[in-house]
């Protein structure tokens, strides 16, 4: 008989990485403590040592997950190309969990989300950009909308449609056209 491996232990991460498949693949509606509980094979209440705030600091981790996105600068030469690099990656990692999209338009930034809006508008500073913070602002209300939109376009809220990927060539290309004159817009004259 093979020896029986012992149990995952668990952990905050674990935690929000099972909140966001039960998120994605059945909605937030039907993310419970104890639905969680039974995906991580633990009782409901041990979930209460990670975040002893419950389903309240759930809901703040999951939209802090997908809303602290990063950017490296690096090589990129003016503010115009970090903001792109910004808006894109924000995308990216909304469209990865259409379930928490909710979570990321609704709860205001904290923890990790915060550190990253003070990093990018740091970054924009430093690559060129004088007042940094309307610009912050209206690029992450662009993304949270685009991405609305292109998740009710693909079903994904609707329990009697048929779901597609909510990532289509022609949302990538109505993205970075509203992208490019956001980016002109946020000029400076």
């Amino acid at each position: 008989m093979p020896a029986k491996r012992p149990p995952v232990p668990l952990s905050r991460e674990r935690i929000i990485d099972a909140a966001l498949h039960i998120a994605d693949s059945q909605g937030l509606r039907r993310l419970t403590m104890r639905r969680l509980g039974d995906a991580l094979e633990v009782e409901a209440m041990a979930i209460y040592h990670h975040l002893p705030r419950g389903k309240e600091a759930l809901m703040d981790a999951l939209a802090e997950h997908v809303t602290s996105v990063r950017v490296d600068p690096g090589g990129l030469p003016a503010w115009p190309d970090v903001a792109r690099a910004w808006a894109r990656a924000a995308r990216a990692a909304l469209l990865e969990h259409p379930g928490v999209l909710a979570l990321a338009l609704t709860k205001p930034p904290k923890g990790a989300s915060l550190i990253a809006l003070r990093d990018q508008s740091e970054q924009l500073a430093e690559a060129g950009l004088p007042d940094p913070g309307p610009a912050v602002r209206a690029l992450r209300a662009y993304v949270h909308g685009s991405v609305a939109v292109e998740v009710q376009q693909s079903g994904w809220a609707d329990p009697d449609a048929t779901v597609r990927d909510a990532r289509t060539a022609e949302g990538e290309v109505d993205f970075e056209h509203g992208l490019d004159a956001l980016l002109i817009g946020l000029s400076p004259k």
